[in-house]
């Protein structure tokens, strides 16, 4: 029997099972992702995290060899229904990668290039106003608004990072997918990277897959903590971390194994 969707929620997963060829990377994932909170993903490499988040948005379409199974949906609709258009689903559910990749282009370009693919502006004026809009909202805009010409790449990992999140906000997604954004960066550049989920959440649907612990005790309200491809345990996160119904929880988070 099919689990329905939770009112509040954004997206819904149910029963989602995955295969890079013969080998089952996800078994039975039930979870839901409610609107304007954050979800954190937590568990050892190689548990399933990165690879049910990228179920989220069909990066895993990508791969030679991937079948999924399960039934995944964002405001109620299948987005693996065969009419639904990947590419309009990207622009919905939105991604922030482990190692910051700006295109090779100026910073100006790097925000301007989604909405100019997806149409979202026809004139200079109207650019402008995105590209600006969207570096405030990745915290940047004051660290870059005279050096927008200047390529993406000379900024530094962290300021990087946030062009990245600022090019994910510009084609106004509903959905943000971090895949361990904070992985590369140093302790300085991952507390303003924080800070910016917490002011992100505001206005978009944010799930962070994250290897460390405390960064999913800070900033999200849920977490899920995978284990061998299986969903061991989802629920509020100071559950989670105080309080886990699970012994694998509670044995992770202690640093029992992991």
């Amino acid at each position: 029997m099919a689990v329905p969707q939770a009112a509040t929620s954004k997206m819904a997963a149910r029963k989602v099972k995955l295969w890079y060829g013969a080998k089952q990377a996800l078994f039975d994932v039930d979870l839901d992702i409610a609107a304007n909170s954050v979800v954190a993903l937590i568990g050892p490499s190689g548990c399933g995290k990165s690879t049910f988040l990228r179920c989220l948005n069909r990066m895993n379409d990508t791969i030679d060899g991937c079948r999924i199974e399960g039934d995944i949906r964002l405001d109620g609709t299948d987005i693996y229904d065969p009419n639904v258009d990947v590419v309009q689903l990207r622009q919905r559910v939105g991604m922030v990668f482990q190692k910051p990749n700006p295109f090779p282009k100026s910073i100006y370009e790097n925000v301007a290039y989604g909405p100019r693919i997806h149409g979202l502006a026809s004139n200079k004026a109207e650019f402008d106003e995105i590209v600006e809009t969207s570096l405030k909202g990745a915290g940047l805009w004051n660290e870059v608004a005279d050096r927008l010409q200047q390529p993406g790449n000379s900024l530094s990992g962290g300021q990087q990072q946030r062009l990245c999140i600022a090019r994910a906000i510009a084609v106004a997604p509903e959905v943000i997918l971090m895949d361990e954004p904070c992985s590369a960066l140093d302790p300085i550049a991952t507390a303003k990277i924080e800070e910016l989920i917490d002011e992100l959440r505001q206005h978009f649907t944010i799930c962070i897959v994250t290897h460390n612990m405390q960064q999913a005790a800070r900033v999200s309200q849920k977490t899920a903590f995978f284990h061998l491809g299986k969903l061991i345990e989802f629920g509020g996160t100071d559950e989670i971390f105080t309080n886990p119904k699970q012994q694998m929880t509670q044995d992770y988070i202690t640093g029992r194994f992991g």
